[in-house]
């Protein structure tokens, strides 16, 4: 799906055409056709085209000094379908390409997502109740910003997620509660990457070498690599903690098996002794004590009294 973006009395509004210059195209789920688009009739590299459409591309930037286009790829958050969460109580959450395609000599500035983006729906919602502004350096911050946000605040979500669920494994020790935290590992590993190729990408733009920028402009992407550096040493603490407790759960879980098969085997060596006395006066053997006596019954009764009493100091030593 295409849209397209102006501004009117600044205020964002869609359009039915693009226009000659500050004009922004969002492109949504992009199906055959409008790759063919944007390669035909807006002029798109065609790699660039492939490359927006990959969902295993990973952040970087790509210029084209001489035909004055530059791609900007960076992974943004975002939860997992229900068919793919390990946990539908426990979201969990992955990170997909967000393409920005600048195109300046045709003062049009194109973002692609490979699927519903609820970070350009929130820009384009703000945009519509006015300030809004097209241009391509301005408009290029604030998906920056948004998407370091959007970093901080799944981190959030999955720092309560873990504080929860370490609750639950406290008190139950159940595997449920340990696939839940492999889930929020598998997270924080995606989070990582792609947060370390987020700050390369802000270290390239930087430099001013691909795109100019005003003294205020270099102020917000000195915020954002402080939003975007913030987000990286929160999700490096989570996989320590989560790391942590892991290990800490399958040191119990380990002396818990432990403590087991030490009342298994205290409960064998018990039910040993009178399982040989009994064998003997089931065979025919000869010169038994109280074979033939009243005695033998009261033997059994004292033997089971004691292998009870030994079971329940058992239990009750290794509780």
């Amino acid at each position: 799906m295409i849209e397209y973006f102006i501004v009117e009395d600044e205020k964002l509004s869609r359009s039915n055409e693009i226009l000659e210059s500050d004009c922004w195209i969002n492109v949504t789920r992009p199906t055959i056709d409008d790759c063919a688009w944007l390669v035909n009739e807006l002029g798109v590299h065609s790699e660039y085209v492939n490359a927006a459409t990959d969902d295993e591309e990973r952040s970087h930037v790509d210029d084209d000094p001489r035909e004055g286009q530059t791609l900007i790829i960076v992974d943004y958050p975002m939860r997992e379908s229900a068919a793919e969460t390990l946990d539908e109580s426990m979201p969990q959450y992955d990170t997909h390409p967000l393409s920005i395609l600048l195109l300046p000599r045709k003062g049009v500035f194109v973002t692609i997502s490979l699927y519903d983006n609820p970070l350009i729906d929130a820009l384009v919602k703000s945009y519509t109740r006015g300030n809004a502004e097209l241009r391509q350096q301005r408009l290029l911050l604030d998906i920056l910003y948004d998407v370091s946000q959007k970093y901080l605040y799944c981190l959030r979500d999955i720092d309560r997620q873990f504080k929860r669920n370490e609750r639950e494994l406290r008190e139950y020790m159940r595997n449920a509660e340990l696939i839940k935290m492999l889930g929020l590992e598998r997270s924080l590993i995606y989070f990582s990457t792609s947060l370390k190729a987020l700050q390369a990408v802000l270290i390239k733009l930087d430099n001013g070498k691909i795109i100019k920028f005003t003294g205020n402009d270099r102020d917000d992407i000195d915020d954002i690599k402080i939003e975007v550096s913030q987000a990286t040493e929160m999700c490096d603490i989570a996989t320590k903690l989560l790391n942590g407790s892991m290990d800490a759960f399958g040191s119990v879980i380990s002396n818990n098996m432990n403590i087991t098969m030490r009342r298994l085997t205290t409960i064998t060596l018990t039910l040993s002794v009178p399982t040989m006395v009994f064998s003997f006066y089931g065979m025919n053997v000869g010169m038994l004590p109280f074979a033939e006596s009243f005695l033998f019954p009261i033997l059994l009764s004292v033997t089971c009294c004691i292998i009870v009493a030994v079971l329940f100091t058992q239990s009750k030593l290794f509780k």
